[in-house]
């Protein structure tokens, strides 16, 4: 029921830069952001979000991960590169997890911040051990324990 509410909410107005994808069921939404400075690392591009949402949410955070579309399709969307950003998507964001969430985040205040962390960076390179962690890592993304020592990003 909350999440019904909170699409109908989102639908009538999204902030800039950010666009619903797909809500067909309250499970699953994708949402289209951009980054809307200037940053070289993100002009012109656009990137898909997936929220995956449990039946304890809001108390409990959406999973939200960056997914690729890729060029072949109506619509590409990479997977940024970013610190905090994994291959596969997956973000390493204090928010994002049990000790960052607070039920009253939203949808939109969730991407907001993503389009922050992205306009702020400057480094054209992902995480640390990206390629062990994508290879090796089988937990779901609010049970990862991400260290957030890194918030200069």
């Amino acid at each position: 029921m909350f999440a019904s509410k909170r699409l109908g909410k989102m639908k009538e107005h999204t902030p800039p830069g950010i666009s619903i994808a797909k809500s067909d069921n309250l499970e699953e939404w994708q949402m289209d952001i951009k980054v809307l400075d200037n940053n070289p690392l993100y002009k012109d591009q656009t990137y898909r979000l997936k929220f995956s949402f449990s039946n304890k949410y809001p108390i409990e955070p959406p999973e939200v991960q960056f997914i690729e579309l890729p060029v072949s399709s109506d619509t590409p969307r990479p997977i940024p590169m970013h610190p905090h950003i994994y291959s596969n998507g997956i973000i390493c964001l204090d928010l994002l997890s049990s000790s960052g969430w607070s039920p009253v985040q939203t949808c939109e205040s969730v991407c907001m911040s993503i389009q922050s962390m992205l306009t702020a960076n400057s480094r054209n390179e992902r995480p640390p051990g990206d390629s062990e962690f994508v290879a090796y890592n089988r937990r779901r993304i609010r049970d990862i324990p991400f260290v957030y020592e890194d918030d200069n990003v």
